[in-house]
This record gives structure tokens, sequence and C-alpha cells, in this order.
């Protein structure tokens, strides 16, 4: 009987997978085609200028074609529907082109770069201010008749209404000018020779605190908001009231507290990882971090269609992502979700 349930399950938990991984599939290919339809669509069309340009360079037009089709992934003659699927035939290969404002590198590896400068701070900010938040509110909502409860809630309240640039703009106005005591801008000091060695990784976690604090200050707000209302909510649900007059211990009846809480907030965290990828425009360019937000202005100012399109494409599969591993999580700790939800 217990096998069974087991099989049931496990079966379950496949099909909720299959499913997530079926729809972020389509979510990447429309987001995929729309990429493709607005560099088509964009006033003077700049796959056919390329091409024109090209020929006005010399180029014979095989060989224009040739090289355009390298810069954007799909050959700029022939008819809509060819271009088209030369434009997913090249997804399929991982293949996002050139990049016009870089010539000669290709998407992938300018996105590859980018990506960690973005991803490490974005995910230590956002894990750290998920836990603060997370402590803070359940005791916030436990003693939240008391003068320190208040105290937590009404910073959540202050930190959750202020813009993440404006965080970020006084933390560096704080300890790089008036008290100088972290470094303002760049990811690491030129000095130091990068690789696996204590004296350029020390630079680096130097250089990453500014960051990291403004994205845990940014997020924690809304994470202390969010735990105390849920725990609110908890509290008078008829377990909690029958636990306590069972007796149970304390503790006991905190860890089931915070974990009944917790539940919603694991979707909201897995999301905001999703959007790491470029959700971090204002930050990198305060603190001058070559991540993917900055390579995104970049792109657009430089009418890198190429390269936005990467980008773009980029934060989609985050987010699906994103969604996949949270309802993975959500069904670890939910028990009613490992037991298929049929019952």
């Amino acid at each position: 009987m217990t096998q069974q349930v087991q099989g049931r399950a496990a079966l379950g938990i496949a099909r909720r997978v299959a499913g997530h991984l079926a729809r972020g599939v389509i979510m990447i290919w429309v987001v995929a085609t729309i990429s493709f339809v607005v560099i088509r669509m964009i006033p003077g069309d700049p796959v056919m200028g390329q091409y024109e340009s090209l020929i006005q360079k010399g180029m014979s037009p095989e060989q224009a074609e040739r090289a355009t089709a390298v810069l954007y992934g799909f050959l700029p003659t022939g008819s809509l529907w060819e271009q088209y699927l030369g434009y997913l035939g090249s997804l399929l290969r991982f293949d996002l082109g050139r990049s016009l404002s870089t010539p000669g590198v290709e998407v992938t590896t300018l996105i590859g770069s980018a990506a960690r400068w973005t991803v490490l701070p974005v995910l230590a900010g956002t894990l750290l201010s998920f836990l603060l938040g997370i402590v803070l509110g359940v005791y916030a909502a436990i003693k939240r008749s008391g003068k320190l409860g208040d105290l937590l809630a009404l910073s959540g309240s202050l930190l959750h209404g202020v813009p993440v640039y404006v965080i970020g703009l006084l933390l560096t106005a704080i300890f790089a000018t008036l008290w100088p005591i972290l470094p303002s801008g760049g990811p690491v000091d030129v000095e130091y020779e990068p690789g696996f060695n204590l004296p350029y990784l020390a630079s680096l976690l130097h250089h990453a605190v500014l960051p990291v604090a403004t994205y845990t200050l940014a997020s924690y707000g809304g994470w202390i908001l969010a735990m105390k209302s849920n725990v609110v909510t908890v509290l008078g649900d008829d377990f909690i009231l029958a636990a306590e007059l069972r007796g149970m211990k304390r503790g006991i009846v905190f860890r089931y507290i915070a974990r009944n809480a917790i539940l919603p907030l694991f979707t909201i965290l897995a999301l905001s990882l999703g959007t790491l990828f470029g959700g971090s425009v204002f930050i990198e360019k305060i603190f001058n971090y070559p991540g993917l937000g900055l390579l995104l202005v970049g792109s657009i100012g430089a009418r890198d269609y190429a390269l936005m399109g990467g980008a773009f494409l980029m934060i989609t599969i985050g987010i699906v992502v994103a969604n996949i591993v949270a309802d993975l999580l959500y069904t670890v700790i939910d028990p009613r979700v490992r037991s298929g939800e049929s019952t």
C-alpha cells in the first residue's frame, strides 16, 4: 500500500514537471518569435540594411547574405517563413548570432561573461533578504503588540517603498564617500591577477559588499511584510490553537507556524530569482558592474538587435527555470502536494 502511494506521488510529481517543461518550451518559443518579429518590423529593417550595406562595401550577394546570417542568426533573403525557420534552427544550435557593438564576438559569449556578474550578487542579496525577512517577519507577527514588533514592521514598510537605485546611491554616499571603507565601483581591483587566489577573491568580496547589501535591503521589506501577514493568518488556524491547548512545546508550535506561513513565499522567491538576469540595470550602473543589466542597456543604445534578443531570451529561460524550481520546492515542502493532491 505504501509503495502504491509513493508511486502515485512520484507519478504526480513527474506530470507536474512535464507540464511545466511543456509550458516553458512554449513560453521560450513565443519570446523567440516575438524577438524575430521585432527585429524584422523595426523601421528601416536592420537586417536588410546590414545586407545592403555589405553589398555596397564590395561583397557579393552570397557573401553579404552569409555575413548577415552570422550577425542575426537567420538569412536576410528568402520568404519570411524561410527566415523564421532559419532563425529557429540557429536557436536550437544555441547560435544567437554575433554582436554588432562588439564585432566578431558571439552573443552567447557576451551573455555568458556578463551573467556571472549579475547572478552571484543578486542571488546572494535575494537569499539574504529572504532569510532575514522570514525570521524577522515571524518575530514581528508573534510580537506584533510590542514595540519591537512594530519597529520591525515599520522598517519593512519604509524599505519596501524605497526604490532600489535610491538605496544604492545612499549606501554609496555613506560607505564610499562619507565613510570610505568600501569601494564605490567595479567588480574587482585591477592590480590583482584573476584566478583562484586569496587576494583576488578578497577583492571580489570587498567590491560585492555594497551591491549585495543593496539587493538585500531592497527586497527585505517585501519579505518581512509578507511573512508577518502569513504568520498572523496561520496563528488563527485551528491546528495551531489545538496544539497550544494540548500543551505542545513552544518551539514545535513555532516550526508549524513558520512552515505553513512560508509556503506561499517560495513561489515568489523562485520567480524573483528568475528575473535576476535582467532586473539589475540600475544597480549595475551605480556600481559599474559589467552584468546582464548593463549589457542590455548598452545593446539598446548601440541598436545591437542580436544582443538584445539574446538577453531577452536569457531572461525568459531564467523565469521558466525558476517556475520549475518553485514547483519542485513547493512539492518538497508541502506533504499535501507530495501525496499527489488526489486524496
